[in-house]
């Protein structure tokens, strides 16, 4: 997909399957988790008794991915440990709140991690709960958003998400470089690329 298809796309909601449900208990949430069992879809994220149920396009599966190829790249290059999540399902019972990211990271070396240090969500379609607030509600340090050719970084503080205009769970990480490699034909061509690109840097 072209960069300027990228930037334009309107999110109208017809890619994504949307469906958000009300009035659900913690305990429905569960039950439709063990329904749906260890299959990738539909990813679910509950808010106090809101549940959205997405089955995502192609493009967003796409997007997501080259992101988090990307990411990788990035990480090795500047020797960066890291552990790649992807969907985890993460939840709070007692707050009511869970939800599974599009893609998400641990940084260093940690055995056993409570929670992500970095979450990537891609908005392609329109509507849908408010991620942030679950993720506030997680204690999940770092979220990227990608919109629109753009990826927005927000960071926990005691008062919730601030939008920032650099990461701080991968300092020095330029996303409009890595964003600019999204359009490429394949994921591997993009990799070469971004790989390149890092590797010519001053």
């Amino acid at each position: 997909m072209l960069a300027e298809q990228l930037k334009n796309h309107d999110e109208t909601p017809t890619d994504d399957r949307i469906i958000v449900l009300r009035g659900l208990s913690w305990a429905d949430y569960q039950r439709m988790l063990e329904v749906r069992g260890d299959a990738a879809v539909p990813r679910f994220a509950f808010r106090m008794g809101e549940l959205e149920i997405m089955t995502p396009s192609r493009p967003h599966e796409s997007i997501k991915s080259r992101i988090g190829l990307l990411l990788a790249v990035w990480c090795e290059n500047k020797g960066i440990e890291f552990s790649p999540y992807g969907s985890w399902t993460l939840g709070d019972q007692r707050q009511e709140h869970g939800l599974e990211p599009d893609e998400c990271y641990v940084f260093g070396e940690v055995a056993e991690p409570e929670r992500p240090d970095l979450a990537i969500e891609v908005v392609w379609t329109a509507g849908g709960v408010g991620k942030l607030d679950i993720y506030a509600a997680l204690g999940v340090a770092e979220v990227w958003f990608w919109r629109r050719g753009r990826i927005k970084v927000y960071v926990l503080e005691q008062g919730g998400y601030a939008e920032v205009a650099t990461s701080r769970a991968l300092s020095g990480i330029d996303l409009d470089q890595l964003v600019s490699f999204l359009d490429r034909p394949t994921a591997s061509q993009a990799m070469r690329e971004y790989r390149a690109a890092l590797a010519s840097a001053p």
